[in-house]
């Protein structure tokens, strides 16, 4: 929540500087965002380098990680601000060192949070199951998002 909190009023605080936020404007919403992976009690954000990236992928080979998103929603013109965090499960079966190395070398494993996507092709075989939303794992849930979204407006009124 703190790092989703902490690019919001980043956010704002551009805006305000270049004039982009306006007294009398209709309701504008910012939605900012953030993910993390808890696994064997360690908070897991984007790793690194190459080898905690592979320390990372090897840790839930066999095991699970839980992904943690949080959602802030700001009204730019009230100021006021509704955000919650959702929490996934994922277990994944044994994935081959092989495997491992393959996604390590193609890079995007340092650009998400845990080091690994749910979908990648080379991975999502050894994914055995999901407890919860897909849309967490992936980085925003939906529903999370609209509930804050609807909270926010009628809090406005």
């Amino acid at each position: 929540m703190a790092l989703a909190e902490a690019k919001a009023n980043a956010i704002i605080e551009r805006l305000r500087i270049e004039g982009h936020v306006e007294e009398d404007a209709q309701a504008t919403l910012l939605i900012t965002a953030d993910t993390v992976v808890v696994s064997n009690g360690m908070v897991r954000e984007k790793p690194n380098s190459k080898e905690e990236a592979r320390e990372f992928i090897k840790g839930y080979s066999g095991g699970h990680a839980a992904v943690i998103g949080s959602v802030v929603v700001s009204n730019l013109t009230t100021g006021i601000r509704k955000g919650a965090w959702e929490k996934a499960e994922v277990y994944f079966h044994e994935i081959p060192d092989e495997i491992i190395d393959s996604v390590i070398e193609e890079g995007s494993t340092l650009h998400v949070a845990g080091g690994l996507t749910l979908e990648h092709p080379l991975t999502s075989p050894f994914v055995e199951a999901v407890v919860g939303s897909t849309d967490t794992v992936w980085g925003l849930s939906k529903a999370l998002t609209e509930k804050l979204i609807k909270d926010n407006l009628v809090a406005a009124k």
